[in-house]
């Protein structure tokens, strides 16, 4: 079939219709890849403040720098100064056993060379927030909050 002027005329248009159609799904899947992105980022920063705390405490003697380790965990500074390594992170959020604090599970622990004290630091409870979200009419539209399992670092504390 010849494309007449005639045939030309009905497929004017066709084109902006096919993007009208397409943009909405390919907005949304934008979005949610950047969503995923940012939650991925954010749980990777909780993990590496787990264990630099962690480290922190495994240099210390055993029921000191607790507090330090929260400041951490928290800040990604031992003063406290700053903002905060995640939005919403705080310190409430963060426990830390050690062989003072926790002697049932990390003091004198048996291993197949001797006995170790160990210092595990925790966050708990934090949630993720998404940047994207609208409300269409009553309805909810934007991605939901994720509240990430606990993140824990556990190591060897010095003797």
């Amino acid at each position: 079939m010849m494309n007449t002027p005639f045939n030309l005329h009905k497929q004017r248009g066709v084109a902006a219709i096919e993007f009208a159609l397409v943009i909405i799904p390919m907005l949304l899947m934008v979005f949610g890849i950047t969503e995923f992105g940012r939650a991925m980022y954010q749980y990777n920063t909780l993990v590496k403040a787990t264990r630099d705390a962690a480290r922190y405490l495994s240099t210390q003697p055993a029921g000191s720098g607790l507090a330090t380790a929260q400041n951490l965990a928290v800040y990604g500074n031992k003063t406290a100064v700053g903002n905060t390594l995640a939005p919403g992170l705080t310190t409430g959020m963060v426990s830390v056993c050690d062989s003072l604090s926790c002697p049932g599970t990390h003091a004198s622990v048996s291993t197949g060379s001797g006995s170790v004290n160990l210092v595990t630091v925790t966050i708990q409870g934090f949630q993720f927030q998404s940047a994207v979200s609208f409300t269409i009419g009553n309805v909810n539209a934007g991605l939901p909050s994720i509240t990430f399992g606990p993140i824990s670092t556990t190591m060897r504390q010095v003797l």
